[in-house]
């Protein structure tokens, strides 16, 4: 840095690099579920057998000037091939399934807590539905007779007739 420039920390350098975004660590988990994905269809195993079947006739029935594996041999470059091939796609397919393995813990594991979380409230309706069954029964247990009604009622009579037998106040009574 030049003499007597004053660097705060408040303020970005200058000319500094930025980083170039790095790719997503997903994109090869997912780039290895897609290969798991193609490898077990019907379409992967006609293309392969087609490749064979085309490597083996252009081997066999081309001149031989422009053969490039050879039939005496047991078709070594193809069977190198397939085996490449076989040895890039198992750990790409247990890539695949440990993915899966992962998704599927988590999902099993939101599963357990919505099982308990409906497990608790299957628990609170069923205690909610039996204090009012004994909510129900006591009510209709309860019998109201005629002679208890008429002494409800005649005490609900006397308790209006002292009202109204009390005199209203005043302002001037009330403030006095």
């Amino acid at each position: 840095m030049a003499r007597g420039t004053r660097v705060g920390l408040d303020a970005p350098r200058r000319g500094a690099k930025t980083r170039a975004p790095q790719p997503s660590r997903d994109r090869f988990g997912r780039f290895t579920e897609w290969v798991a994905r193609a490898m077990g269809t019907p379409a992967f195993l006609v293309i392969l057998s087609l490749f064979c079947i085309l490597w083996i006739g252009w081997n066999t029935l081309m001149p031989e000037g422009i053969r490039f594996d050879d039939a005496a041999l047991g078709f070594t470059a193809l069977t190198l091939m397939l085996s490449l091939q076989a040895s890039y796609a198992a750990p790409l397919i247990l890539l695949a399934q440990n993915r899966q393995d992962d998704r599927d813990r988590v999902q099993i594991e939101q599963d357990r807590q919505r099982a308990e979380r409906n497990l608790a409230d299957t628990e609170y309706l069923a205690r909610e539905i039996v204090a009012l069954r004994m909510a129900l029964e006591d009510r209709t247990t309860q019998v109201v007779t005629r002679d208890v009604l008429r002494q409800e009622l005649r005490a609900l009579l006397a308790e209006l007739q002292s009202d109204d037998d009390e005199p209203p106040t005043t302002k001037r009574e009330s403030s006095a």
